[in-house]
């Protein structure tokens, strides 16, 4: 049995203990709840202080950077919180929880980018050309925005740039080298993955456009890679969890996305840049 494999199975036993836990009766259902929290509280702080203690050493670091390539470790740190999101990631699931609301009237809303305290948005729909768009921005985006993230000082809207799936940024901020497209070109439409620094990156066309994710489902941090491709979908190959091919956005639990990244082309070569 593979690697991935053991690891598959791991975590589909540990689902189907959590599903069998339900049909518990309520008191036998809280003991076992108490005492699955007690072991997450107790593996956290031991993850913790290894964690604290090997990047203590410069070559620690570099080491427990390359552990957390590992789909294991990364779904551990992950499940225990110790790996935390990025601010981009972050605000990603704030815009989630605006959507409703601009859905309501008519609008949409896309996140082109974050320079440090400030988030970048392009409105679509019926909000983008609407004479209430400041307004809409500061009271249902900015002050959700500021709200969940106070280190976001405020939100703009950019109406200059054409729609795509790229990013048009300067490549003195962190972008790092990917492949050429010609040499991953026929792997577009099922999902390519390449790796790149400390991270394994996953690549996807929807309509014509490419788009670059974390290659980590949010379930359990597992590898999407393989995961099977219908229409503008990709599912996650180890505990089914489907998300849009365009957004990374979740259709199973719409609570979790992918993590994206930006993304460009510049002479036929991809640069990604991780956050």
């Amino acid at each position: 049995m593979s690697e991935s494999e053991v690891l598959a199975k791991l975590a589909a036993d540990v689902d189907s203990a959590l599903s069998a836990a339900q049909d518990l009766d309520e008191e036998t259902k809280k003991k076992f709840l108490k005492l699955k929290e007690a072991l997450e509280a107790f593996h956290k702080e031991g993850l913790v202080t290894l964690v604290k203690a090997v990047k203590a050493d410069e070559r620690g670091k570099e080491l427990l950077l390359q552990a957390m390539e590992e789909p294991s470790v990364y779904a551990l740190f992950s499940m225990h919180g110790i790996i935390k999101p990025s601010l981009r990631a972050r605000v990603v699931e704030v815009l989630e929880q605006v959507k409703p609301y601009l859905s309501s009237h008519g609008g949409d809303i896309e996140l082109v980018d974050v320079e440090e305290d400030v988030v970048f948005v392009r409105l679509h729909g019926a909000c983008a050309g609407c004479s209430m768009s400041a307004q809409t921005l500061r009271d249902a985006v900015e002050e959700t925005m500021r709200t969940r993230l106070p280190q976001i000082k405020r939100v703009e809207q950019v109406t200059d740039m054409a729609v795509s799936g790229f990013l048009s940024i300067d490549q003195d901020k962190g972008w790092v080298e990917g492949p050429l497209l010609e040499t991953i070109a026929e792997t577009m439409n099922d999902g390519a993955v390449y790796s790149m620094l400390q991270e394994s990156v996953l690549l996807m066309q929807s309509e014509g456009k490419l788009f670059a994710f974390r290659n980590a489902c949010p379930h359990m941090g597992l590898p999407l890679d393989g995961g099977k491709v219908e229409g503008e979908t990709i599912t996650c190959p180890f505990h089914g969890f489907k998300f849009l091919r365009s957004t990374g956005e979740c259709l199973t639990a719409p609570e979790v996305q992918l993590e994206p990244f930006p993304l460009k082309i510049v002479e036929g070569r991809i640069w990604v840049r991780p956050q």
